[in-house]
């Protein structure tokens, strides 16, 4: 089965949707540097651009010049990447860095207010230039002043800015990430406590869904509706369970008195079948009782070793105890299955190790175990699998119906927890039972 979590789920949407806002902000911002730089190119050359003009002049003949050029002593060096240019009809006026190159015209100028464009310029490269039309006295023609700046500096401003922004981005993903972990933990929170919760409703508590969010607190109220349903379900099967299991004592009984006139009568083929069914039918039936009582107990905690202590008291005065030492090394602690389980439990289990031990038995365990070893033959694999088998009996000589091992099974399976079957160090069988904490 698929694993779906939903704190992966929204961490990894939180985290791709920073992710996406960050690089757009990102591509954004590097944009807006870049048009912020165009801006102060602009202005700069503007400011030249106005000194160039200021120090225009107009011969009698119609020839112009100049006598203030720009003091940027880029402008004087051939390629620096600084223009200016002057276009009056015929007459061309450029700056020495032009060397016998020429700047494009831009045709978009219209009226006094300076225009700006990107375009290819001179010796390869893109430039960035503004553009003026003024007029002067004694020039027929109108002058387009340009001045020019290449590109290449504002892109390398730009990248540069980019690459210091991407780390900055990078650290700022982060952090948000990080915040957005905080705010999925935090959100996720009462969903934990309610697992929490669902773990000591065995005890018969309820969800208080007035102590959670509003949006949990729906989940606590269904929650709660579907225990109590499961609850009157689960009781009334056993009810049923236990009315159907004592209302087949007194035909048993019935049956059995049967059994024992036609031995009497000389029918002793018959007598052996309809014992050997009365026995699996009351093997059944208590069985049945075991279960109905350990399932209507309450899970308060118990000690181990106590309730293994009160059994052990009462082995002890057993045909097959009495002769035996009972080694009980079980821990002080307290667990949560209920001592009523536990001693449904370690009860066939103790009885079955007193049953097949030559001289010690010993039990063991901590909060979510129990161990009970003897020092009998023990079992191989395959009588170790039948013994856990539904009344299944492995020594027909002795008494009892053989269920013990398979009745402490399902009572362990049936609160969550598993019982195995090994070789004891004793040299008998070890029985360890473990349940949940």
């Amino acid at each position: 089965m698929k694993t779906r979590s939903l704190r992966v789920r929204l961490l990894a949407g939180a985290a791709a949707a920073i992710f996406a806002a960050l690089a757009l902000a990102w591509i954004a911002m590097s944009f807006m540097f870049e048009a912020h730089i165009e801006r102060s190119v602009e202005a700069n050359l503007e400011n030249h651009g106005r000194e160039l003009i200021a120090g225009l002049t107009a011969a009698p003949d119609g020839t112009l010049s100049t006598t203030l050029e720009p003091n940027d002593p880029r402008f004087a060096t051939p390629a620096s990447g600084f223009y200016w240019q002057i276009n009056a009809g015929a007459q061309v006026l450029r700056s020495r860095s032009l060397w016998d190159a020429t700047l494009p015209l831009n045709t978009a100028v219209r009226g006094e207010d300076w225009a700006s464009s990107d375009l290819a310029g001179p010796f390869e490269a893109r430039i960035h230039l503004v553009s003026r039309r003024i007029e002067i006295s004694g020039v027929a023609d109108p002058l387009i002043v340009t001045l020019a700046e290449d590109h290449a500096a504002v892109t390398a401003a730009r990248d540069a800015f980019g690459r210091d922004l991407a780390i900055f981005m990078i650290v700022l993903w982060l952090a948000l990430s990080a915040a957005a972990w905080l705010q999925v933990h935090l959100g996720l929170q009462p969903l934990e406590d309610v697992r929490r919760a669902l773990a000591t409703m065995r005890a018969g508590k309820r969800l208080e869904a007035d102590v959670y969010p509003a949006e949990a607190a729906p989940l606590a109220e269904a929650i709660n509706t579907y225990a109590a349903a499961h609850e009157r379900d689960l009781e009334l099967a056993k009810r049923r369970a236990a009315d159907l299991a004592h209302s087949l004592k007194t035909p048993l009984a019935a049956l059995a008195a049967q059994a024992r006139r036609a031995r009497e009568a000389g029918a002793t083929d018959a007598a052996d079948g309809l014992d050997r069914a009365i026995a699996a039918a009351t093997a059944a039936v208590e069985r049945e009782l075991v279960r109905t009582r350990a399932a209507s107990v309450e899970a308060k905690p118990a000690r181990v070793r106590k309730a293994v202590s009160d059994l052990i008291k009462v082995i002890e005065r057993t045909e097959h105890g009495e002769a035996l030492v009972f080694d009980n090394a079980v821990e002080d602690v307290e667990t949560l299955a209920p001592s009523e389980l536990i001693m449904e439990i370690a009860g066939p289990l103790l009885e079955n190790a007193a049953r097949h031990a030559r001289t010690r038995v010993r039990v063991s365990g901590d909060v979510a175990s129990l161990v009970i070893e003897d020092d009998g033959q023990g079992m191989s694999e395959a009588d170790a699998e039948a013994a856990l088998m539904r009344g299944k009996r492995l020594d027909e000589s002795d008494s009892g119906h053989g269920l013990g091992l398979a009745i402490a099974d399902e009572l362990v399976r049936g609160f969550g927890g598993a019982l195995h079957l090994g070789r004891s160090a004793l040299g008998g069988l070890r029985v360890e039972v473990r349940w949940r904490v």
